[in-house]
Parts: structure tokens; sequence; C-alpha cells
């Protein structure tokens, strides 16, 4: 994969908006059109990645996270770093349906697919999209 950008940002709430930002500016035009459906799946996902990493995370706690977008054959990556919980790693909870944890279900259902690994002390959460939707 080819790596189209990175941002590293403080580990702050407001610093979300920033990270849907810097996906439209990194992406638009040459990888997606300004108002498409993986445009705003993209957003959304990150959003969700990035809160995640200040919320539950080290970065949060005056640290950062880090987002960075990848482009392959048929598909585009975005990951989140963030600095760490201790070795936790993102979970799914099992009830969709709860007042809060509903994140990752939304990440499952608009990617190809997504995960994580380790990164030092911290954690990558990656997410991959289909540039071309089945018909």
């Amino acid at each position: 994969m080819e790596l189209l950008g990175a941002l590293t940002l403080p580990g702050v709430d407001r610093s979300v908006p920033y990270a849907r930002l810097f996906l439209r500016d990194t992406l638009v035009p040459g990888h997606i059109s300004p108002g498409s459906e993986l445009l705003a799946d993209m957003a959304l996902v990150v959003d969700e990645l990035a809160a995640n990493g200040i919320r539950h995370t080290a970065s949060g706690q005056g640290g950062k996270i880090t987002i960075a977008l990848w482009a392959g054959r048929g598909v585009l990556r975005a990951e989140v770093t963030d600095d760490g919980a201790d070795g936790a790693r993102p979970v799914v909870r099992t009830d969709p349906g709860g007042e809060s944890g509903r994140g990752l279900h939304i990440v499952a259902a608009l990617t190809k697919a997504w995960g994580h690994r380790p990164d030092g002390p911290g954690t990558t959460v990656w997410a991959d999209f289909p540039t071309v939707r089945p018909a």
C-alpha cells in the first residue's frame, strides 16, 4: 500500500474534526469524489476511531493520536494510532443496542474489514474500504 499522508494531533476532543478534515483534504479529489457515500463512511469511521483513541487511551491524558491514510489496489485504508491503554485493545461490545459501545459495530458495518495491531505501547486501529462499491 502507498502512504497518502499522516497527521499527528493532540489527544483532545477538538482534534476529531481536524482528523475528518485531513481525511477529506487528502482523499478529495484524487481518490474520492466530494459528495460520495464512501467519503461519508470513511469520515464517520475516522471520527469514531479518533474519538475512541482519545476517550479510552493515554492519548486523552496529554498524549496524541496519528491518522494515516493509505491506498492500495481497490482499497483505501484509514488508520488511527493512539498512545495505548496499558495493553488493552479495542473490543466490540456484545450489546449493539446499549447506550455506549456502538461505535465499533458501526465501524464493522461500514468497512470491508477492520482490525488492530500493537504499535509499541500504543495501538493502531485500521479500517479498509473498497474503492469500487459492488453493484
